[in-house]
């Protein structure tokens, strides 16, 4: 079997924490020049913005040169050169670094900021921060959260490594632990695992529950409530699938504050409305280290606001008596 060759080094640095795209030319095409490739490929970028980066010689090989607006197609050419990012809202609060040796970095991720750059969300989000703060282009993510959701990430160093790392996650040999803030229904028995098929399908916003065979598990336990009706709840997925906890609490009737999404659909607030985050937190991430067979047990140091101050998260007086 023929092993594939791996493409060469970016000739190009990051920007604000952002790897240059990297092309590689199909090989079959009726494309005159690499300009009238890149021209069709990238439609979407909008009338003369392809023409403006071979004017400007940001289209560049694996030299490091500029690719002239005329050079001629060569079928597995790679070309590299950085979008024109837009303007994003700072999201102000701090990435915390909870750990960090030669071959991971574990991030307690605050609200409202995306573990990896997607859509709308590129420089503002905790890879991209992380890379720039400490320094270490090389830093992947080993896994997401939810841009709304809070609290641990793990992030590996080396390139060569990741896999390893991801590993983990997709045999599920990491115990995740969350927390949430919900309403509290004393008619709901707890502890209990809630087994369903979540779908979350391409350009709909909220996932949902189907029938078939169960792709997503979740153990539900109750940790406290109080008088004023809200619950503090302990989540362990043995799954993954995507909004899967915010899926099983709203199913359960106890719908995770803040969720924009479960049990309806809200309208987009502005992007610099950082007020009523999810009240989901990551909490604890345990594993044995592909690498260094290490035991790892890390803890997130956030409280979920909703908790500790309800009028404080909902800007509005509520009585918030202990039980």
């Amino acid at each position: 079997m023929r092993r594939r060759t791996p493409p060469p080094p970016s000739p190009l640095p990051q920007r604000d924490g952002i790897d240059a795209v990297r092309v590689r030319l199909p090989f079959d095409g009726a494309w005159a020049t690499v300009r009238d490739h890149l021209v069709e490929r990238l439609a979407g970028a909008g009338p003369g913005v392809v023409a403006g980066m071979f004017e400007a010689g940001r289209v560049v090989g694996a030299d490091g040169k500029a690719v002239p607006p005329d050079a001629a197609y060569v079928p597995g050419m790679f070309v590299w050169f950085h979008r024109e990012l837009p303007a994003e809202v700072p999201v102000p609060f701090a990435v915390d670094v909870v750990y960090r040796d030669e071959h991971i970095v574990v991030a307690d991720k605050p609200h409202f900021l995306a573990t990896t750059p997607r859509g709308g969300h590129v420089t503002q989000t905790a890879l991209a921060r992380l890379r720039r703060e400490l320094g270490i282009p090389a830093l992947g993510a080993a896994h997401r959260l939810d841009r709304l959701t809070a609290g641990l990430v793990l992030f590996t160093v080396r390139p060569e490594e990741r896999g390893a790392y991801q590993t983990l996650f997709r045999d599920k040999l990491v115990r995740k632990e969350y927390e949430a803030v919900a309403p509290y229904d004393p008619a709901l028995a707890l502890p209990r695992t809630v087994r369903s098929r979540i779908l979350k399908e391409r350009g709909v916003l909220a996932a949902r529950e189907v029938e078939g065979e169960p792709n997503a598990v979740t153990g539900v336990e109750l940790v406290g409530h109080r008088a004023d009706g809200l619950a503090r709840y302990r989540l362990a997925p043995a799954t993954g699938q995507t909004h899967q906890l915010r899926v099983h609490m709203n199913a359960l009737g106890v719908p995770i504050l803040g969720d924009p999404l479960y049990p309806e659909v809200t309208a987009p607030v502005p992007a610099d409305d950082f007020r009523r985050p999810l009240q989901l937190l990551a909490r604890a991430l345990e594993f044995t280290d592909p690498v260094t067979g290490t035991e790892h047990r890390f803890r997130s140091t956030r409280a979920l606001e909703a908790w500790a101050s309800y009028s404080g998260w909902a800007g509005e007086p509520r009585t918030e008596s202990a039980q």
